[in-house]
């Protein structure tokens, strides 16, 4: 630390340069965050000090966070869904992780994931000494159903299936994870980080929310396709009295007991995500995915013109191909298999689509 403090012109000015030195998202195709939405930053800067770790003294900033709930708990098809605003998906797949080891005990637990499951299961599981078994990709690059079973034993505290795969976008099959959750008496929870504010805005996308009654838990992520600042993420509960699994005494605060992982929590971004939620409606949000879906279809059609075929059809707004080829300038990314990722968020246009397939065209001359 220096001994005096510098002017505020010479530490922004300091700063500028560094954040020149960040990539800006004009031609970043792989990343599943996207420009916050104006009424999100401006949100988050009104409740910039708002700390829900203690509630009591922003009351205000809870009465938030039950709204962000209730309206996500609604887009789920269960207005009464319990919860709380997370960091985002890693901490909200942990904390169903947490739920599930609690409500069945045993002294080897495992869990079953899909090969698409995101890396914080792995953190998650290495954190909470869980086994994870994972069940291998059928031909559309989703959970195998057929092989679900042969991984599944008494020992098994949680299955878990995803709604819009990182890699791939697509749903695993989870209308049968909740017939088999039902039948072994087993938590289910649905990583939705991405596609939990996509799918309910695609007509005939795959139910994957409370609609099936196997389904213990939800996550979904704001500061994806929610346009909300970074960190924001939301936990989603059947039963909002799972979360007592989870409580530690909280003496010297103003509350006495709490659930959540984090201990002091920034209400700055619940505050944006419900702005975005309450600004945008139905309306605002069917419109943006609309938009995502057409540069999507737009992307695979230009793509599979140029001779990359599409490794699968996704349900959300990512799109895998066969294609080798590193364009210069383009941030993209691959998946394990090695296929060339791309993610047609909002801030990817049309036109920023239609340069893409023009310089990459070029590039196969």
């Amino acid at each position: 630390m220096r001994k005096y403090g510098c002017s505020e012109e010479e530490l922004f000015s300091f700063l500028s340069s560094v954040k020149g030195r960040d990539l800006g998202y004009n031609k970043v195709l792989s990343s599943m965050c996207t420009l916050p939405h104006p009424v999100a930053v401006k949100a988050h800067n009104l409740f910039i000090e708002s700390n829900l770790g203690d509630p009591g003294l922003f009351s205000g900033s809870m009465s938030l966070e039950n709204l962000l709930v209730e309206r996500l708990g609604t887009l789920m098809h269960h207005p009464a869904a319990g919860g709380y605003g997370t960091s985002g998906g890693t901490e909200s797949n942990l904390q169903a992780l947490r739920i599930a080891k609690s409500l069945k005990k045993t002294s080897s637990p495992n869990i079953v994931v899909p090969a698409s499951a995101h890396f914080s299961f792995d953190k998650a599981c290495d954190i909470l000494s869980l086994e994870m078994r994972t069940v291998p990709y059928d031909e559309g690059y989703r959970m195998d159903s057929g092989q679900i079973e042969d991984k599944i034993d008494k020992n098994t505290i949680c299955l878990v299936g995803i709604a819009g795969t990182t890699e791939y976008g697509v749903v695993d099959p989870i209308s049968h994870l909740s017939d088999l959750a039902e039948e072994r008496d087993i938590y289910l929870h649905v990583d939705a980080a991405f596609g939990g504010l996509v799918l309910p805005f695609i007509e005939n996308s795959p139910v994957f929310d409370f609609r099936l009654p196997g389904v213990s838990s939800i996550s979904i992520d704001p500061h994806k396709m929610g346009l909300s600042t970074i960190p924001s993420g939301c936990l989603l509960v059947k039963d909002e009295n799972m979360f007592r699994e989870l409580g530690v005494d909280t003496p010297y605060l103003t509350v006495n007991r709490e659930y959540t992982l984090h201990g002091t929590r920034c209400g700055a971004a619940v505050a944006a995500a419900v702005s975005v939620i309450e600004y945008l409606g139905t309306e605002g949000f069917s419109s943006i995915i609309s938009e995502c879906m057409a540069n999507t279809q737009r992307l695979i059609s230009g793509m599979e013109r140029l001779g990359y075929p599409l490794v699968v059809q996704p349900d959300v707004n990512v799109a895998a191909f066969e294609c080798e080829i590193n364009l210069p300038g383009w941030v993209i990314s691959r998946t394990r298999a090695g296929h060339m990722r791309i993610v047609p968020m909002p801030h990817v246009t049309r036109d920023i689509i239609e340069t893409f397939l023009t310089e990459i065209g070029e590039a196969n001359v």
